[in-house]
C-alpha cells in the first residue's frame, strides 16, 4: 500500500463514479475469464504470469539490466532478483558485466530460455489470432482501437510517446465533431449549437477545400487520435486555423504546439501573409500557447455563443 494514503478510509459517494467503477470491475471479470486459456498454457509450462512477462522482455533481444526490467515491468527489485536467480540456475539466462556500468549486469536468454518461451509465445499469438478471426475486419480494428485507448488512458509513463501527424481517414471527420462537442460540453457547458458549428466547418472543408492551400492534420499517439486541426483560406491572403484541440489526458505534452507549428510551416510554404485563429477567453491553455508562439490578439468581441455569454478573441501571426 502506498505511504501517505489510507485506502480503507476512501468512501466514494458520487453515483456516476460508482457506476463507472462497477463497469470497470465487470470488464475485469470478463477479461480475466477470457484470457484463462492463456493461463492454462502457462501452468502447463510451470510458469507464472510474471515469469512469462520477464521472459518475454528478455526474448525481445534487447540487452537489459535488472534495474531496467524492474522499471519496465513495475516489479519489486528484490522479487525480480530472486526470479532471475531462479532462471539462471535453470540455465534460462546468462549475465555479463555491462561496459557502461560495472555495477550492472546485462541479461540475455540462453538457447534453453528461448526453447521454453518461444513456443509459448507462438501459441498465445495463435490463440489471440483465432479470436480476432471470428470478427470481421472493421470489428477487429474497433477492438484493437479500444484496447489502445484503454492503455493510453491508464498508463502513467514517465516519458511521452512520439506523436505523428497524418491526413484524415474515413470516419475521422465525423468522430472529431462528436469528440470536440463532448469535450467542450463537459468542460465549458457549451450547447448543441457548437456541435452544429463544428459540423458546418467540416462540411465546408470536405466539400470544397484546395489541397494546395488548405489541409487537415490528425495527431496520433500509439494508434489513438489525440488531437487535430484544420487550416482554411480567408480573404486578404490569411490562413485560418479551426477545430484545434488536444485530448485532456495528453495535454501539456506539446501536442498542441506541434499542430500549431505544422500549420505555420504549411501556411508559410503556401504563401499566406498571416495565420489566424479564433478562441474564447475561457480557453486559458490555448491563449497561453498562442502567445508563446508569437500570435497577437488583434480583437475581442462579447457575444452570446453556444448558450453562454463569451468573450471571443481573434489572434494573428504574421508570416
Amino acid at each position: 500500500m502506498p505511504h501517505g494514503k489510507n485506502h480503507s478510509s476512501l468512501h466514494v459517494t458520487d453515483p456516476a463514479v460508482l457506476q463507472r467503477a462497477e463497469t470497470v470491475r465487470q470488464f475485469n471479470r470478463f477479461y480475466t475469464k477470457h484470457i484463462g486459456a492463456l493461463h492454462e498454457h502457462l501452468h502447463r509450462h510451470r510458469l507464472s504470469l510474471t515469469e512469462a512477462r520477464v521472459l518475454r522482455e528478455l526474448a525481445r533481444g534487447r540487452l537489459q539490466t535488472a534495474a531496467e526490467l524492474s522499471r519496465n515491468l513495475g516489479l519489486d527489485s528484490g522479487y525480480l532478483s530472486r526470479l532471475l536467480t531462479k532462471f539462471e540456475r535453470r540455465d534460462l539466462l546468462i549475465r555479463r558485466p555491462s561496459e557502461a556500468d560495472a555495477r550492472q549486469s546485462l541479461l540475455t536468454l540462453t538457447a534453453a530460455g528461448h526453447a521454453l518461451y518461444d513456443p509459448l509465445d507462438a501459441a498465445a499469438l495463435q490463440e489471440v489470432s483465432a479470436v480476432l478471426e471470428q470478427l470481421e475486419s472493421g470489428s477487429q480494428e474497433q477492438l484493437v482501437g479500444a484496447m489502445r485507448l484503454i492503455e493510453r488512458l491508464l498508463e502513467r509513463a514517465a516519458h511521452p510517446y512520439p506523436v505523428t501527424l497524418r491526413a484524415p481517414q474515413a470516419g475521422d471527420y465525423g468522430w472529431l465533431v462528436q469528440r470536440q462537442a463532448q469535450l467542450f460540453s463537459r468542460r465549458h457547458g457549451w450547447d448543441h449549437t457548437f456541435e452544429g458549428l463544428l459540423a458546418k466547418m467540416v462540411a465546408d472543408f470536405v466539400q470544397g477545400h484546395d489541397p494546395q492551400r488548405e489541409a487537415c492534420w490528425i495527431a496520433e499517439q500509439r494508434g489513438t487520435v489525440v488531437g487535430c486541426t484544420l487550416l482554411t483560406a480567408l480573404p486578404a491572403n490569411i490562413a485560418m486555423m479551426k477545430m484545434l484541440y488536444v485530448e485532456p489526458d495528453v495535454q501539456r505534452l506539446g501536442i498542441g504546439t506541434q499542430l500549431l507549428n505544422e500549420c505555420v510551416r504549411f501556411a508559410t510554404r503556401a504563401g499566406y501573409a498571416a495565420l489566424a485563429i479564433n478562441t474564447a477567453s475561457a480557453q486559458l491553455g490555448a491563449r497561453r500557447m498562442l502567445d508563446q508562439a508569437g500570435f497577437v490578439r488583434t480583437s475581442t468581441e462579447n457575444a452570446q455563443r453556444f448558450g453562454h455569454a463569451l468573450e471571443m478573441e481573434h489572434w494573428e501571426r504574421q508570416l
